[in-house]
């Protein structure tokens, strides 16, 4: 058994940012903070999909550069692989949650700069 707690994570960018709590062999758990207007990259993941959860506050969720949801307290999402995902806070509160990556794929996450109004990127 592994064992972690959001309270206590490490997130990439110190107060915010993705925070991996519990890692492999068959998935990865993690948490997300984003402050206000906050981004976290477009990017995708060859071969695990991504769930979220939502804990706190409200976010918008592109999908392929194409589909924007908002993503409140208590929603579900999950992505497949190769779906792009890039996630913006534009609200003016903070906005957590937790993801469920499976399965585990180090190595995975395929970057693919991007921000709402520019052209989709091509992934090769």
């Amino acid at each position: 058994m592994k064992h972690s707690s959001i309270d206590q994570a490490t997130y990439r960018h110190g107060d915010w940012g993705p925070a991996y709590l519990v890692q492999g062999p068959t998935s990865d758990i993690g948490a997300l903070v984003l402050r206000p207007g906050d981004a976290m990259d477009n990017h995708l993941h060859e071969h695990c999909d991504e769930s979220f959860v939502v804990l706190e506050g409200e976010c918008t969720l592109w999908v392929d550069c194409a589909e924007r949801r908002t993503m409140r307290v208590g929603d579900v999402y999950r992505c497949e692989p190769g779906e792009m995902h890039y996630l913006v806070n534009e609200s003016d509160a903070p906005f957590r949650l937790v993801f469920v990556k499976s399965p585990a794929s180090p190595g995975d996450t395929v970057v693919l700069p991007w921000q709402p109004g520019e052209p989709a990127p091509r992934h090769a």
